[in-house]
This record gives C-alpha cells, sequence and structure tokens, in this order.
C-alpha cells in the first residue's frame, strides 16, 4: 500500500515522532518561499506541511497508516494536490473532510491554487481488497486451467494461466468486500505444491525416470508418461546412471515470451535382484564384469 505523506518528508514509515519532526523542519527551511526563490519551492513547502500535519497528529496518522494513499482516491498525496480544482480551496478544508473534521490543518499549510471543483467531496473508499493465500497443485501451475475455491460462503471457480510462479498473486475481480460505491477485489497469493516426479527450474522441467538395466546397457526404447502426453524415449547404449534426455518445448510456458521451456528426463537404472539371476549368470557376471 502507497504512503505517500511519508516519502514527502523523506523518512521510513516506522519514522519516530522525533524523525518526522527533525526532517520537517529541515525540509521547511530548504523551501521555505522567503528563502528559496525557485519557482516550485512554494508549492513544495505546501506539500511538507500537509504531510507534517497529518504525521505528527497520532489520530490522523493512525488513520492514515491504516488507508495509505486511499484516502487521496489511490493517487500520490503530490499528484492529488495538483489534480484536483476550484481556485483558492483552503488544504485545512480538503484535509478535514478527508480525516473527518479530526483537528485543524493550520501549521503554515495556507491554501492550494487548485484549478477547477472536487466534484461533490472528498469521501473515500477504505481498502476493499481481500488478501489470501492459495495452494495450487504443481500441474495446474504448468498447464493452466480452473481451480475450485470456497470464500466467505460463496464458492467459484478461478482461471489459472500456464506457467504462473510461485509467490505470484493473481486478482479476481469483484471478489473482495462491499464499499458504498464499488466492490473490491480478491489477491491470491499462490504456492505452487511440489511433485515428487519434478523439478523446476525457471521454464524447464526435469523428471526422474526408471531405466531397466538390460536398456541402459543394450539400448532400446521406453514410454515415459510427462505432463503434456506420453514420450516414446529411444536410448542409446551404454546410458550412464543420472544420464539427462532433452525433450524440446515440453517445459513450462514463459507468459512473457510465450515460449515454451524443455523437459529434461534423467535416468535412474534399476539394477535386478541377484535372488532372480540364475547361477551361471551370476557366475558369469562375477567374471566378466570389472
Amino acid at each position: 500500500m502507497s504512503k505517500s505523506l511519508y516519502k514527502t518528508l523523506g523518512v521510513s514509515e516506522n519514522a519516530t515522532a522525533d524523525e518526522i519532526k527533525k526532517a520537517y523542519r529541515k525540509l521547511a527551511r530548504k523551501y521555505h518561499p522567503d528563502i528559496n526563490k525557485e519557482k516550485e519551492a512554494e508549492e513544495k513547502f505546501k506539500e511538507i506541511n500537509a504531510a507534517y500535519e497529518i504525521l505528527s497528529d497520532e489520530k490522523k496518522r493512525s488513520q492514515y497508516d491504516q488507508f495509505g494513499d486511499n484516502m487521496f482516491g489511490g493517487q500520490d498525496f503530490s499528484d492529488f494536490a495538483r489534480t484536483q480544482g476550484g481556485a483558492g480551496i483552503n488544504l485545512d478544508d480538503i484535509l478535514s473532510q478527508i480525516f473527518g473534521n479530526a483537528g485543524g490543518f493550520g501549521a503554515g499549510a495556507n491554501s492550494f491554487g487548485f484549478n477547477g471543483g472536487f466534484g461533490g467531496g472528498f469521501g473515500f473508499e477504505p481498502d476493499l481488497d481481500i488478501h489470501a493465500n492459495l495452494s495450487i497443485p504443481f500441474d495446474t501451475a504448468i498447464l493452466g486451467g480452473k481451480h475450485h475455491i470456497n470464500l466467505q460462503n460463496e464458492s467459484f471457480d478461478i482461471k489459472i494461466p500456464a506457467g504462473i510462479n510461485n509467490a505470484e498473486t493473481i486478482r479476481v475481480k469483484g471478489k473482495g468486500k462491499g464499499g458504498r460505491n464499488a466492490r473490491g477485489d480478491l489477491l491470491l497469493k499462490i504456492t505452487i505444491n511440489q511433485n515428487p516426479e519434478y523439478t523446476r527450474e525457471n521454464d524447464d522441467l526435469t523428471k526422474n525416470f526408471d531405466l531397466p538395466l538390460k536398456i541402459a546397457l543394450f539400448g532400446g526404447k521406453i514410454t515415459i508418461p510427462t505432463l503434456y502426453k506420453d514420450v516414446n524415449l529411444k536410448v542409446p547404449a551404454n546410458t550412464k546412471n543420472s544420464q539427462r534426455f532433452r525433450i524440446k518445448e515440453l517445459g513450462v510456458k514463459n507468459r512473457k515470451t510465450g515460449n515454451i521451456g524443455d523437459l529434461y528426463l534423467k535416468a535412474n537404472i534399476i539394477l535386478p535382484h541377484t535372488d532372480s539371476l540364475s547361477d551361471d549368470l551370476k557366475k558369469m557376471l562375477e567374471e566378466q564384469l570389472p
């Protein structure tokens, strides 16, 4: 949530009252119209005073910390001040209406030279968005699809885009809290569940597959199921354990470029149990194997 008043004074959101006062005094001296004759100095001086009037008052600061720049229609306060209108409108009147007449706003703020009307008042909607976490299956994250959720006695499906990343946020329009004039959105922070068969690195996937010793030694074909389709893999003779085979464009879709990553199939050679071998074969292997 943007909180531009802190930026106006050049302090952090956790600044103490003394730090806020010190920053205000420094900036007020710098931009005071009697000292600074630059064209923008007077406007900057008024913005500094406005920020200090709010942040130096415990109740107003608490209110601002809760709603941030939503109190100014979601705008940076400087932009809010410049885009509002009405010749000679006093800042005290503006802020008193926004902050529910909670005290005066006088300390040298004077008036902003706005150019038009405020269009019927300074009321604001609080943050109506709902923030929640959502865990989705690995294959849904890769392939995309619908995911059913239950929220506040309401059930509905949402669309998961193919190639979504962990910790990415999905916005579901109109599923937030209801306000006087609008309804907020539902913001879902995605957690992708792990899949024991796959690992993901950027747009590429790696899958382990079991490879019989016979095929590893002498070569052959093996069918491997993947998220997209079954792959008929041709395995060369003398394949080593953990050897990887690249299958193009069976990885993750990059939503920015539209490109699809690759799938790497990693061989896990399965050794037969010696109890299943005949005595003659075991003897031959003992004699022939290095």
